[in-house]
């Protein structure tokens, strides 16, 4: 099914996706996570918090996504979105967010009006992340750290969430079989944790109830 998002102009795209993210997130977005952990990773999740950035682009919206530096020691070379753990002078999880954002790839927290807000999502390695959703109009200046990001790119948003380009995998660790959501984009690989927010994100949008 067509989204309507994709028939409005900028000023009521943004007005609608914020009148969606108000709404109490779909029974169909939650629940997307793993379901487990990695070995060493048990007990009470981190809260964690993402931005996902919708850049406002005249060929249509897109979404900002990193490349994590291969000398990370969580998801090291994976594809993700800008953010990280909350901190205790973090106000709320927009701030974690947008704070995160500002630290790994340079974005100016200014530049980011934030939408709202998506059902949570746990990782294998123990984080409870708040997908925060934003809103950026260009131009963009961004200055990645390369300790933590080795790539910034975009993909357009329409290409995301349309369920043709939405697989399901699979893959064996010993005896225990982990299934996952995957976006693959030309050379890319959008799988995992990032490839799950971006399906909550699809079913939050399309939800109509």
């Amino acid at each position: 099914m067509p989204l309507p998002l994709f028939e409005l102009s900028p000023a009521a795209q943004r007005a609608w996706l914020s009148e969606r993210l108000s709404r109490p997130p779909p029974e169909s977005a939650i629940g997307l996570s793993d379901g487990f952990r990695l070995p060493g990773r048990e007990g009470a999740p981190t809260p964690a918090a993402v931005l996902v950035p919708l850049v406002n682009r005249p060929e249509g919206l897109h979404v900002l996504l990193t490349q994590r530096s291969a000398q990370l020691g969580d998801h090291a070379g994976q594809i993700s979105f800008p953010g990280g753990r909350v901190e205790p002078e973090d106000v709320d999880l927009a701030h974690a967010a947008l704070r995160e954002a500002s630290e790994e790839i340079g974005l100016d927290p200014a530049r980011v009006e934030i939408l709202g807000e998506l059902a949570h999502y746990e990782t294998v390695t123990g984080y409870r992340v708040a997908p925060v959703v934003g809103w950026i109009e260009p131009p963009l200046s961004l200055s990645p750290d390369p300790l933590e990001v080795s790539d910034v790119f975009e993909v357009p948003l329409v290409y995301l969430l349309n369920p043709a380009h939405q697989q399901r995998h699979f893959r064996m660790l010993g005896a225990l079989r982990r299934d996952y959501w995957a976006i693959p984009y030309g050379e890319r690989y959008i799988w995992g944790a990032t490839a799950a927010m971006l399906m909550i994100l699809d079913r939050t949008l399309r939800c109509d109830g």
